[in-house]
This record gives C-alpha cells, structure tokens and sequence, in this order.
C-alpha cells in the first residue's frame, strides 16, 4: 500500500504548486490528484444531492432555497448554477417544487430528475430538459410512475432509473430512456427487480447499480450488471456480484467503480469482466464515487479508512484504520492516497464530480464544513492537471497510461479464499502455497498492510511460503523494456545465502527476470537470463538494504542494459543483450522459487509488488 509521505518506486509523490502528480518510476505523470484545499465556492441552506459540470459552469440541484455567495443570500429553488472558476453564482435559476435528485448535460440542456411535479410553474412529471444558459424548459416532458434515483447521458440517449413503474402509461421496471433528438421515450427498456440507485455510461455499455438481484430476469446479475446502451439486452461477460447495496458508479477505459453501503462502506474497482481489480473498506457508506486522470475519489458519510479489507459486524475497521471524513482518494492500483479534505456531517457526501477539462472535483451532500473551512453542503477542489496542460494525451490514452502495470499487488486486500488482488486490472491473482505450516503474515504499515514471510530457518522442515500467478502471454516481456520492483524491510538477523522476492521463470526453458536479495551482506540484485541463453545477467548494488527499514527496490530493463534501482536512485547498470528475450510459461512467484526446502525463502516484508511492460 502507498504510505503517505513517503516515496514510492512505482509513483513517487511530488508536490506540484498545489497539486500532487503521481509519476511512474521511469518518467511520465500518470496522475494528478487535486489540492485538499477548498476553492471558493457558493454554500446552500438545504441539502445538496446532485452536481454536474458543463464547461466552465457547475450545475447543483437540491433540496434547498437560497444559495450565498460572496456573503450574499440569493433565491434558488433546489436548482443552481455558478461558475466553477472563480464561484460567482450565475443568473441561472429555475425553480422545481420538489426534490432534485440527479442532473446530466447533454450539449446546451441540463437534464433533472427527482420528486417534482413541476418547474418554472410548468408540469413536469420527474424529468425536465432544461438550456443550459436561458434556464427555460425545453418540450422534455413525461409522466413517471415511482422515484427516479439516477440520469446519464450517451449514445443518444437520456437513461432514467430508480424504483420506477410507468413511463407515459408504458411499462417499465426500475430503468426507461429517451432521446435525445426529440425528446420522446425510447424503446430501452432493460428490468431489474429491485431498486436501481446508480448509472453509469462506458461506451458501448449502460452499468446499473443498486439493490436488485436479477436484470432482464437473469439471477447472476446481483446488485450491479451491464447491458447493451441501444437495445437494453443483458451484457453476460460483465459479472461482478458486490457484497452490498451499490449506491454509486463511474465509468472508464478500465472497468467500472462503485460506491458500496452495507456493514461499513466499500469502494471496489471492477475490470470489464467484472474481477476485482481492487476493494478499499471505510467504516461507514460509500455513496459517491468519480474518477479524475487515474485517480478515484470516494465521498460517503464514513469518518475512516480501514487500513485493510476487514471490518466487524457494525463495520468498524478491525485491523487499524486511517481518519478520512467523508472523502478520500485512490490511485489505479488500490493505493489509499494521502488526499483528505475532512468534511463534517452525518450523510456527510451525497455525490461527485469531476472535470477533466478543469482538473477539479466538486463534492455536495449534508456537509457544512470541510477541512476547517465553512462550505455548507457544496465544495470544489482544484489543482489537478487540467486536461488542456497535459499534452496531447486524451483522457482515455491517460486512463491508459495509468494501468500499464501488467501486475500491481498492495497486499491491503483479499477476496473469500484468501487470494490476494490485482491491482493493475490483468487478473493476476497471488495464492499463496505453502508447507510445514508456513503462512503470510499481514503487517501494518501506513494506510495499509505488508506482506511477512516465514522467520528465518534452516532445514528440511523449515515453514515455508510463495505466493504465485499462473502463467499468462502478458507477463512475458519478450524483448521489450520491462520495469518490477516493490517495497522491501529486511532486518540484517533475516538474511540468508540468497532470498527471492520475485521472479518468472528459470535460466534455462525459456528465460526469467528476478528481484533478490544475495548473500548475508543483504545487498539486492536483478537478474534476467533470455530464452536461448543459460547466463543470467545481474545487477547487484554494493550497498545492504538490511537495515530493518523500508526500501523501495526496481530492476529496469531497457535495450542493452539492465540496472538495479534503489530508493529512485540506479546503483548498478550491466550491459545485457539487445535481443534478450523472457518467454517463460512457469508462474509468476513472490517470495521463493518454490515451497521446496531450497527455495530461497525471502524472511522480510514486502508490499508494493509490481510488473511493468513496454
């Protein structure tokens, strides 16, 4: 896990004006994470359920009645805009008679959902179209049988869900659209059996989120499924199955993210599959959820994050915990990140969103202050790397860059047998093997947990423990550039002949590439032996790292040359073949070649354990 003010190889941590960028150990920020600071910004006297960004200009919506700005109340009837630069409030101002539950923005028209039957003194049923600058309704207008909960925008389409019956006196259950060209209600019309809380637009995908256990009638669609964003049909390769109400989404290149309630909050990052790419557990609801340039944020009414994937039965963290209220950040591989504005209140944070274009979040929901500040129910933090600042990478090639790892393991959490996840997204999944009654030991460290290995023994009967993936095409790197590492404490009482940390494959049957430990002196080295060859190349650092703290540990292959980094700084480079190829079909192992009794057993800790390739 990412330890806060610490360096980390695999992103370090610079702070850049007031933002942090998260860079890979080669070179390139892959993220940047908004300041904890709040920006000026509007407060409302009623709670805030609903935000979205069109431009310059942010769009809340409510249960509210004025707004102040600059020490100024002004009449807004649970809807609002302002400008998201500076906060000024603007002279937009239509008036719903009920609560607004969820905006969208689709070109020049804001989008409404919620408990009203009319704005501006104008009939309409639950939904509204609204000129994103005049405030005027636009013809949108249907009668809505039930509660709607959520609106996205795509494919040409306006998506509608909740706990719904009817649409214009059509059946529809809990899910209905319509389009966007001419505002009339379409032919989508997926089902759920219970409640649908949230949506979530991914291209060529529609996700629902909620409280159902079934979609299109299918049973194996519990609480979260996808289907198909023209004809409603369900999407059976995507099947994730949460252990709890899903209260929020959001969507990128790399999967789905979803804000979890139940017995302490959850936010759990999904691949397109639907595995677990990785979970991070808070002690109260998780009910906003958004992604910013590889980042995630998370809003909920919890006061901490559990440091690991274990809380009790009232959701308490059992295995330590960090202060997080209301809010909190995580980075592409699982990371709990440092970021913590500290927001107030009970129900605490309602709902995100972000905006690329700006690099800010906004945040709204029952809060009145946030880190010390008075922000009562709406708050925006800036500083992030403003889309039009970083170069010419689209979102999408960004969300990208930030899951090039073809393995991440943080070791913070586990899924129901005890494997442990991959945080890159691939599948890679660790089961530990073990014999004479080795087993891992999970150690706290920051946020977090490491990963303990066995004590130092010797003979035959000696615990031990390997954790190991099965061979997959996409950890061999062939010839190409190939960078792995992780966070290694060793003690100098803990060091033997020689300790693995990680490895694929062997010298000779096609190739390998390792991280140890050699030797008593404790002194760290990679090596990479290619497929047509039996040498291994190694570079070793003159300098121990057993000296009982944290080191950050790389091997970084490159063309002709491979180096051993230490801390971020390169301490041995040896030349290697350019043509050096790794195609090895043996597992992925962390800690030991084997379970055998000479398996160079690593005795430390380890976290932070990652494959990067190309």
């Amino acid at each position: 896990m990412r330890k806060s003010g610490k360096s980390a190889v695999r992103r370090r941590v610079l702070i850049v004006g007031v933002a942090t960028a998260l860079t890979a150990a080669g070179g390139a920020a892959l993220a940047g994470v908004v300041s904890p600071d709040p920006v000026v910004s509007p407060s409302f006297n009623g709670p805030v359920y609903a935000v979205a960004y069109r431009g310059d200009t942010v769009y809340v919506g409510g249960n509210f009645s004025s707004a102040n700005a600059g020490g100024k109340n002004v009449t807004r009837t649970r809807l609002a805009a302002f400008n998201a630069r500076t906060g000024a409030l603007l002279d937009w101002s239509p008036a719903a008679d009920a609560n607004v539950r969820a905006l969208a923005v689709d070109g020049d028209v804001v989008y409404a959902a919620g408990d009203f039957d009319n704005v501006n003194g104008t009939a309409r049923d639950a939904v509204a179209g609204i000129g994103a600058t005049s405030g005027q309704l636009t013809p949108l207008r249907h009668t809505v049988l039930g509660q709607p909960n959520a609106l996205v925008t795509g494919n040409g389409r306006l998506y509608l869900a909740g706990r719904i019956t009817g649409v214009d006196g059509q059946p529809r259950t809990n899910l209905a659209a319509f389009t966007l060209a001419t505002g009339a209600l379409d032919a989508w019309a997926p089902t759920t059996d219970d409640t649908v809380n949230a949506l979530a637009y991914g291209g060529d995908r529609v996700y629902l989120g909620g409280r159902f256990h079934k979609t299109n009638g299918v049973g194996s669609t519990l609480r979260l499924s996808a289907v198909d964003p023209a004809t409603g049909v369900l999407d059976k390769t995507f099947v994730a199955k949460p252990v709890s109400q899903v209260f929020a989404l959001a969507a990128d290149q790399a999967g789905v993210y979803a804000a979890l309630g139940g017995q302490g909050g959850r936010a759990v990052a999904y691949t397109r599959t639907g595995q677990t790419r990785w979970t991070r557990v808070f002690d109260g609801d998780a009910q906003a959820i958004a992604t910013l340039d590889g980042t995630t944020y998370v809003g909920g009414h919890f006061d901490k994050a559990c440091t690991t994937s274990n809380n009790g039965i009232k959701g308490q963290c059992t295995d330590g915990s960090v202060v997080r209220g209301k809010l909190a950040a995580i980075d592409a591989q699982g990371n709990l990140l440092a970021w913590s504005p500290q927001a107030n209140g009970v129900a605490g944070t309602r709902q995100l969103a972000t905006s690329p274009t700006l690099g800010t979040i906004s945040a709204v929901g029952d809060f009145t202050t946030v880190g010390g500040v008075t922000r009562k129910r709406y708050v925006s933090f800036g500083g992030g790397l403003p889309s039009a600042l970083a170069g010419a990478r689209s979102v999408t090639e960004k969300a990208d860059a930030a899951n090039d790892y073809v393995a991440s393991y943080n070791f913070d959490t586990t899924i129901a047998d005890g494997t442990f996840d991959d945080g890159s997204g691939h599948g890679h999944l660790l089961r530990a093997v073990v014999r004479n009654g080795g087993k891992p030991t999970m150690t706290p460290r920051g946020a977090g947990q490491a990963l303990t290995f066995p004590p130092k023994c010797t003979g035959a009967t000696c615990p031990r423990v390997v954790l190991q993936a099965p061979d997959t095409a996409d950890l061999n790197p062939g010839n190409r550039p190939l960078r792995y590492g992780a966070a290694v404490l060793l003690a100098a009482a803990e060091t033997a002949t020689g300790e693995n940390i990680l490895q694929k494959g062997y010298s000779t049957g096609g190739g390998q590439y390792k991280l140890q430990v050699d030797g008593v002196s404790g002194k760290p080295s990679c090596g990479m032996g290619g497929k047509d060859e039996t040498a291994v190349h190694i570079a070793r650092s003159r300098e121990s790292i057993a000296d009982g703290k944290w080191h950050n540990l790389e091997c970084r292959r490159t063309g002709p040359t491979l180096s051993i980094v230490v801390d971020d700084q390169v301490k041995t480079s040896v030349a290697v073949p350019v043509e050096l190829s790794v195609l090895s079909s043996m597992p992925f192992s962390v800690g030991g070649k084997g379970v055998g009794a000479d398996n160079d057993q690593f005795h430390g800790s380890l976290d932070d354990v990652w494959i990067h390739i190309g």
